[in-house]
């Protein structure tokens, strides 16, 4: 196949510590089966003869407390496949939780690596809610698929949280969940195919959501490296058994293998409940619990602390001293030894986890011949259906997890039946080769509905060349305040060789025009209306059909309007204030429903769609890839300007997506406070202590702005 027709892809995989040696596995909650996950994909993509390369694209982290590796902008993984680390918030290593307030900006750093590469990528395949809201943005932007699995997903989490005992408040405070919910649901109306291990994680996890779509869902069972991956040999020497043999009264008995990061939703605290109450067991076996790596307890995040500790207490409890290994430290090329040492001796590998989204340890045990105990909730159902490996087991049953353990660990029959159907499952069905060229085939069909995005440039040539952007919101912040206006419009006279000028507003293109000579404002070079859904370029307004084009995708004004034609309190606004691609209510919140109710009317009606709120009285829709923000960023891209180069000015929350990321921004003084309440702990926005026009000229003093602007040469 010729190279023009081989497809690029990215992956997006945010959050946690990915290298290509040697993963930290366990490390804590963020690194997990994900990050192995992520790292084969790409590796067994790169393979395929109709891949021409594949970019995991991650967070860089410089942090003293981790690997160096992490900071490295770029590392080959084979000829063709790297991971590309992309900057984003603080240096040091952070928790996805706390990522959110960040993602802007690692979209737009990664939009600024992507336009210094040969070409855009073909797909775009996010991994987790944090890379799916990432994806959403880079996707619409391009017009390229995109891809998403999800891992695990927040309402799940939420629902087994709270039957924990945590509160809502406790639960947003800990998680943001709130957040991570409202992304995936966004990926989910936006993405062109959802990829799920098992038909269980469709049904059970993605069927809480409103933009739950079967029809856009594809079951694609990840492998395992059966390479690395396979039985014990005859009388195999394995290393690890020197790590059992200093802790074990009886070293020669079977092991109960459990191999987890100290998750509390791993359940090993009832595992260790188990084994302790039970001594027919003991008996029959040791309890080994690899639980990630340590060297102090106490220097753990708080939740592997918990797990930790609770297992030392309880083996001290139950008098296991001599029953129960828990090492401290294992390296990633010891983890096959260890199945092997289990399989090799006649033990049992066991998942008690409360849910497991699929379960790729249960595949490594499989293929090393090593039987399985497994919760009935999650992937695991799949696979013990298709391999016969072993049973299924509430985790919550102590005497289901005893019996079936028993079973297993005292038939050898039963034993040697489930291990012979696992070795031959796993290769049946389960191998990393098939699942890529399963991959390949079903994202290509989506590549046909899509136009790449534009080289050529409609903005004229004076416009490209400079260096430097200012754009603002029309009503609330040039109008308002004359005089300030007056001073503002002759500080961009003055800098218009190296300023370009462009206005955002949600007004229609006449009526911001008829504004712009009524108050004597200077004629912006670009001027952006209908809250991003019209883009006009120079003193001629010559239009960018593309974007037209491009934001069309999906888009059913009429449908939005039947939608939403019985709600009480809204109102449509006059045919003059609306346009093709902008729906605007008038919204009475004495009588209206919550804005977040209508989102998630749209949303289970499957809508695909912006709702902007704006000034406590106004809403609008448009289509999914239209906002201020995205218009700005498309411009952006045409105009060769980084954002890092672009003022911008906002005060309402139909402003917020413009600010966010790495343009340079300010809130004017006379800012709609509720609706940019969220954007106060943001470091990057300027808070104007004055308001409209004089707000935005105090952030070109702060910024010193036109002092650093480079006239371009004639």
């Amino acid at each position: 196949m010729d190279t023009q027709n081989k497809r690029y892809i990215v992956l997006i995989s945010i959050h946690g510590l990915i290298r290509g040696h040697d993963l930290e596995l366990g490390r804590n909650a963020d690194t997990g089966g994900q990050t192995k996950y992520v790292l084969d994909l790409a590796r067994s993509l790169a393979e395929l003869d109709d891949i021409e390369h594949v970019d995991l694209v991650t967070r860089r982290i410089m942090d003293p407390t981790v690997s160096e590796d992490y900071a490295k902008p770029v590392e080959t993984l084979s000829p063709k496949a790297r991971i590309v680390r992309i900057d984003a918030g603080p240096d040091e290593y952070i928790a996805k939780e706390q990522l959110w307030d960040h993602l802007d900006s690692f979209m737009d750093n990664l939009l600024n690596w992507l336009n210094e590469q040969p070409r855009m990528p073909d797909i775009v395949h996010t991994h987790y809610a944090d890379a799916g809201y990432v994806g959403v943005r880079l996707t619409n932007l391009l017009g390229v698929p995109l891809i998403h699995t999800g891992h695990s997903l927040g309402r799940d989490k939420r629902k087994r949280l709270l039957a924990h005992g945590l509160s809502r408040q406790e639960i947003e405070s800990s998680y943001n969940i709130e957040r991570r919910i409202d992304a995936e649901e966004e990926v989910l109306a936006n993405a062109d195919m959802v990829i799920a291990s098992t038909e269980n994680e469709i049904d059970e996890q993605y069927g809480l959501y409103n933009y739950y779509d079967p029809s856009r869902m594809e079951v694609i069972p990840p492998g395992t490296d059966l390479q690395k991956f396979h039985p014990p040999y005859n009388n195999e020497n394995i290393p690890f058994s020197d790590e059992l043999d200093r802790f074990l009264n009886v070293p020669q008995k079977p092991v109960i293998l459990s191999l987890s990061r100290p998750d509390e939703r791993k359940n090993i605290l009832t595992l260790v409940e188990v084994f302790g109450e039970s001594k027919q067991l003991q008996e029959a076996a040791n309890l080994l619990i690899v639980a990630g790596n340590r060297d102090d307890i106490r220097d753990m995040d708080t939740g592997a602390q918990s797990v930790l500790t609770n297992i030392l207490l309880l083996i001290d409890y139950y008098d296991l001293y001599g029953k129960v290994v828990v090492p401290k430290n294992h390296k990633p090329d010891e983890v096959p030894q260890i199945y092997r040492l289990a399989a090799a001796g006649g033990g049992v590998f066991i998942n008690p986890a409360l849910t497991e989204p699929f379960g790729l340890t249960i595949l490594e045990a499989a293929a090393s011949g090593l039987p399985v105990v497994a919760t009935e909730n999650g992937g695991p159902v799949d696979i013990l259906a298709n391999c016969h490996n072993g049973e299924l087991v509430d985790p919550l049953d102590k005497i289901a997890i005893t019996n079936a353990l028993l079973k297993l660990l005292t038939n050898a029959d039963a034993w040697s039946k489930a291990s012979s159907n696992g070795l031959k499952g796993v290769r049946k069905n389960y191998t990393w080769q098939a699942h890529a060229e399963s991959y390949l085939d079903k994202v290509t069909n989506q590549l046909g509905s899509y136009e790449p995005f534009p080289h050529e440039r409609p903005a004229p040539r004076a416009i490209r060349y400079r260096d430097r952007a200012l754009f603002t919101d029309l009503d609330q912040n040039l109008i308002g305040n004359q005089a300030a206006l007056e001073n503002f419009s002759d500080v961009m006279r003055q800098n218009r060789r190296c300023v370009t000028f462009g206005i955002v507003t949600g007004r229609r293109l006449d009526t911001a025009l008829a504004l712009i000579k009524r108050y004597k404002i200077p004629i912006p070079d670009i001027l952006i209306s209908s809250l991003g859904t019209r883009i006009h370029y120079g003193q001629s307004l010559t239009e960018d059909a593309y974007w037209s084009d491009h934001i069309d995708h999906d888009w059913n004004p009429d449908r939005v309007k039947r939608v939403l034609a019985e709600l009480p309190g809204l109102k449509l606004q006059p045919k003059t204030d609306l346009s093709r691609f902008k729906v605007s209510y008038f919204y009475d919140a004495q009588q209206a429903p919550a804005v977040d109710d209508i989102i998630a009317l749209m949303r289970k009606k499957e809508i695909t769609a912006n709702v902007l709120f704006s000034f406590g009285q106004f809403i609008d829709i448009v289509p999914s890839r239209a906002s201020k923000g995205q218009a700005l960023r498309y411009v952006a891209q045409r105009l060769d300007i980084p954002l890092e180069h672009i003022l911008v000015a906002g005060g309402s929350g139909a402003d917020e997506d413009m600010m966010r990321g790495n343009t340079l921004a300010v809130v004017v003084g006379n800012r709609h406070d509720e609706e940019l309440s969220q954007l106060i702990d943001q470091e990057s926005i300027y808070f104007a202590g004055k308001s409209h026009a004089a707000g935005i000229l105090e952030a070109i003093k702060h910024y010193d702005f036109f002092n650093s602007c480079e006239v371009p040469k004639s």
